[in-house]
């Protein structure tokens, strides 16, 4: 998933930066509120975790403005004001959840793990996917009880389509949400491809994998179960 870590105390976002991506999301980082907004009007986030005190404009300007601009967003605030009024504004304006300074770096991944089993409605760790269970939290794929062994970015990319299933995704979403980096859709490049069709062989192995559809000159996307 991609984060946009909004946070002008430098240190600071260096460190959740480095956490995130060990966690395996994708970064990117704005140092105050001209760059967040720049970077939200060019690109689509899955978090952005938002500093409040930014030097060139209130925090809460920005998530006003970022609201529209990325609607699908999670915002997390993280600041170290103790105002309850900034707090409940907040959230009024549509904050999904508010972490105070200092706070663990676990304890923002865990409230990034519990809005997005919220905001996917996931109610188990292990999705059911055709006859595969997929552990978001192990990264691991099953067939009853044996492992299928995907990469890396294999499993980052089954796991994303896999939280919007049903829904298509271009090559274009596909490579900003899992790499960080965008692919030109000339179908001269076909690195989404490869990627795809290695988890087709990988599973097709061991069950049907005909929920996975292919788009025609648009993208992909997993078809919801019955």
């Amino acid at each position: 998933m991609k984060v946009l870590i909004v946070e002008d105390e430098k240190t600071l976002a260096y460190e959740v930066e480095a956490f995130l991506k060990k966690a395996f999301y994708v970064c990117d980082l704005a140092h105050n509120a001209h760059q967040a907004l720049e970077m939200i009007d060019l690109n689509q986030y899955d978090f952005i975790l938002l500093d409040l005190g930014l030097p060139d404009k209130d925090g809460l300007i920005v998530l006003e403005q970022a609201k529209k601009q990325n609607s699908e967003a999670a915002f997390i605030i993280l600041t170290a004001r103790g105002n309850i009024e900034d707090r409940v504004k907040g959230l009024d304006l549509g904050a999904d959840d508010y972490l105070p300074k200092p706070f663990s770096l676990l304890e923002l991944q865990s409230r990034m793990q519990a809005i997005a089993r919220r905001k996917f409605g996931i109610k188990d760790q292990a999705i059911k996917l055709g006859d595969f269970s997929v552990d978001l939290q192990k990264r691991v794929v099953l067939r009853d009880t044996t492992e299928v062994e995907l990469t890396r970015k294999e499993f980052d990319l089954l796991s994303y389509m896999l939280l919007h299933k049903n829904r298509v995704l271009t090559r274009i979403q596909l490579s900003e949400h899992i790499w960080g980096s965008f692919v030109d859709d000339d179908y001269d490049s076909n690195y989404i491809d490869v990627h795809i069709k290695n988890i087709r062989k990988k599973l097709s192995a061991h069950a049907s994998v005909d929920w996975l559809e292919t788009v025609r000159g648009v993208g992909y996307k997993i078809k919801k179960q019955d």
